[in-house]
């Protein structure tokens, strides 16, 4: 098993331990191949929660550059959303897992297709 299979069996094990999602093996991999070399970086592979900046990017980068959504009130609102059900006391928030339940969220699959 490579580097890349076991974080992806990490994010599905958080998936489903930590937030109670059943993960979508398929996507989960391909959001996971989508966050590039940034998963293999302590840093980069995770989420600060708290850091308003940090949530901006997310949205900036991910939501509305990725996932093409036009940027609303309701994407902070999900962003949020997600970090509460992965947990606020989460220390690894890991930044694949994150934007596979926003994608799920806002039924972009079709982006990873």
């Amino acid at each position: 098993m490579g580097k890349r299979e076991e974080l992806i069996a990490q994010y599905a094990d958080d998936l489903k331990n930590k937030c109670g999602m059943t993960p979508d093996m398929d996507l989960l991999t391909k959001v996971t191949i989508g966050c590039g070399p940034a998963i293999y970086n302590a840093d980069a592979s995770t989420v600060a929660g708290s850091q308003p900046a940090e949530l901006e990017t997310v949205k900036n980068n991910f939501l509305i550059k990725k996932l093409g959504l036009s940027d609303s009130p309701q994407l902070m609102e999900a962003i949020n959303s997600v970090i509460e059900t992965y947990g606020k006391s989460e220390r690894n928030k890991y930044r694949a897992v994150i934007y596979y339940m926003l994608t799920k969220h806002f039924g972009k699959e079709s982006v990873y297709s």
